[in-house]
């Protein structure tokens, strides 16, 4: 009787679903770029971006949890015209030979149901740290076709005020409000 109790718990024990734990993802520096714009004089929207950014996405599809923290390098703004990616680096707008990083760390991820939505979070740049929140606008969590690890991809949006972080030179001409456009790749560790 007992080696039969026995073995009806170890087979229960072994058949039992396994419980996903959570995964670190690695964002992919080639395929993730925050990008902003803003309205110029009201003529156009500037569109720029940085071309450098690190950091981690730990993700529990079955617990529906998720945690953010992403680098920018600062120093990586690519607005096309190479003596304007100097201006917008002075101390007027990034000041990026104080603040060479901005960061973005979350508080919360908002689900509905495995689907991220939401990401509350903290926002520094020139050392100043503001909530802020992105609304996920789309987002894949599957196999990497090249690399053959899981993956996670999504596009996020916000809006904020560069007077927020001390860079509001020549607002309202060059609008105060800026929208954030972020596209990100990661891929498990």
């Amino acid at each position: 009787m007992k080696k039969t109790l026995v073995a009806a718990v170890l087979s229960t024990l072994i058949a039992a679903p396994a419980f996903a734990a959570p995964q670190t993802y690695v964002i992919d520096p080639t395929h993730t770029f925050p990008r902003f714009s803003y309205e110029h004089l009201g003529m156009s929207k500037q569109i720029l971006r940085f071309n450098k950014t690190s950091g981690t996405v730990v993700f529990d599809k079955e617990a529906a949890k998720a945690e953010v923290d992403v680098t920018i390098d600062m120093t990586s703004v690519d607005t096309g015209v190479e003596l304007f990616d100097e201006h917008i680096q002075d101390t007027d707008f990034f000041d990026t030979k104080q603040f060479p990083t901005a960061t973005y760390k979350s508080t919360k991820v908002n689900f509905e149901g495995d689907k991220p939505v939401s990401i509350e979070g903290e926002l520094t740049i020139k050392g100043i740290t503001k909530p802020v929140t992105l609304t996920i606008t789309s987002f894949k969590n599957a196999p990497h076709p090249m690399l053959k690890k899981d993956a996670i991809g999504a596009n996020a949006t916000a809006v904020i005020k560069r007077s927020d972080f001390n860079a509001g030179k020549l607002a309202p001409a060059v609008s105060d409000e800026v929208v954030l456009d972020i596209a990100l790749e990661a891929v498990v560790q």
